[in-house]
């Protein structure tokens, strides 16, 4: 069902002040940087080997990144695991009583499908499953 970690999500207050951890204490380059309107977020992404460290910024006060860090503050937003059926993992989970976010996937502009399964059901971890799109 899953073929690896995707990615890492530490929610920030800020992208360039948390570079001076992640890039230059740390040493992990900078791939690039993306708007993503649809969330609410400006994101950094950092490979680290074949799964990356995705720094987010929230760019809307009332988006769900935002609150999550107004109440938490930053740090560790989700895992997510690539997997390559998105459906059938959704499909599976259901069947074993775990709570869903998403039932359905949804699509990025990218054609990647994306699912969340909701903190309650993973020990408080939020979980989102990721289809990529061949190509």
């Amino acid at each position: 069902m899953i073929k690896k970690v995707n990615h890492i999500a530490v929610v920030v207050p800020d992208l360039d002040d948390a570079m001076h951890f992640w890039v230059d204490a740390l040493g992990l380059e900078l791939s690039h940087k993306e708007h993503v309107a649809s969330q609410a977020v400006d994101v950094a992404f950092l490979p680290v080997g074949d799964s990356k460290i995705e720094l987010l910024q929230p760019t809307d006060d009332e988006s769900g990144v935002a609150r999550y860090l107004a109440k938490k503050g930053p740090g560790m937003h989700h895992i997510c695991f690539e997997v390559d059926d998105i459906e059938a993992a959704l499909a599976r989970l259901k069947e074993a009583d775990v709570q869903l976010i998403n039932e359905v996937p949804a699509t990025g502009s990218d054609g990647r499908k994306f699912a969340f399964v909701h903190p309650k059901s993973a020990n408080g971890v939020l979980v989102e499953l990721y289809e990529l799109v061949a190509g």
